[in-house]
């Protein structure tokens, strides 16, 4: 079943394409016409590439990986945002940090002085600062906050990074191409979908469309993260049931041997009675040959 259909894509807007002096010919195997001097985006299209990218999508998050967001345009950045906290994925809605990908562990070594400014604040430490030194700390959390709080769960590259507008985000596009990370992105008429390895073609200035499509990808990857939970649960149930299954012989051969040992303990005094019954019988015998003839 489809995850999306056309009239879907009709109500949101997502044909919409740029102005026709605008747009990029490498675009053209995506447009289905031109009218009043804007291009219409060829939805079909677009439905079979959202599925591709969601089957993508799905793939990773139930490998356990990483899609990072990114969207730094405004009416783009409370729906990535949103979207990525309700299913615990990395995004970029402020500026992008240059070198984010290619020179990650600078980015890391930024995201643990803000932890590092966190613990200072829970033992107390930062108390015993100056007044000056206090006010200087407190910027510069808030500081690594805006730029880098939405990403400090990322403790590796991600996986794949999800792109809203290529044209804005080139830079991210440009350093997940470099690092040979595959890119989704929404992508307009207006734009170059060579370096892109996921295009969906789709209007990227339209909040609705913009929306439609974040949500159908973190629908995808929330499947994702459902299906690896419970083959989490299958693999812990069936640990369980083979940690039962090896005790089982384990209790048998114990009641075997109790049993066992019981049956002996029951028997040993039988033969003690039998003993006495044997003495008695030979003097008996003794007497019988001491008969006179």
């Amino acid at each position: 079943m489809p995850r999306t259909n056309f009239q879907e894509l009709l109500d949101a807007g997502v044909h919409f394409g740029h102005l026709k002096r605008k747009w990029n010919p490498k675009m053209a195997p995506y447009i289905f016409m031109e009218k009043n001097g804007i291009h219409i985006i060829d939805l079909h299209k677009t439905i079979v590439k959202i599925e591709e990218a969601a089957s993508v999508a799905k793939q990773l998050a139930k490998a356990g990986r990483k899609i990072l967001f990114v969207a730094t345009k405004k009416q783009a950045k409370d729906i990535v945002a949103e979207a990525a906290k309700e299913i615990n994925m990395p995004y970029v809605t402020e500026r992008w940090p240059g070198g984010m990908l290619t020179n990650f562990p600078t980015i890391r070594k930024a995201v643990k002085k803000m932890n590092t400014i966190d613990k200072m604040m829970i033992d107390g430490t930062f108390e015993t600062l100056a007044k000056r030194e206090r006010l200087q700390v407190t910027r510069q959390r808030a500081k690594l906050e805006k730029n880098l709080g939405s990403i400090a769960d990322l403790n590796r590259l991600p996986a794949a990074v999800f792109v809203v507008d290529i044209q804005k985000e080139v830079n991210a596009v440009k350093e997940a191409t470099r690092l040979n990370i595959p890119v989704i992105a929404m992508v307009d008429t207006c734009c170059d979908p060579t370096p892109i390895d996921f295009v969906i073609p789709a209007n990227d200035d339209a909040a609705k469309s913009i929306a439609l499509v974040i949500n159908i990808i973190k629908q995808a990857i929330n499947e994702g993260l459902e299906e690896r939970k419970m083959e989490k649960d299958k693999e812990v149930s069936m640990d369980l049931s083979e940690e039962e299954d090896t005790e089982a012989p384990v209790k048998r051969t114990r009641s075997r041997r109790q049993r066992i040992d019981e049956s002996r303990k029951e028997e040993a005094p039988v033969k003690e009675e039998a003993a006495p019954v044997k003495e008695e019988a030979a003097p008996a015998e003794k007497t019988e040959d001491n008969k006179p003839e």
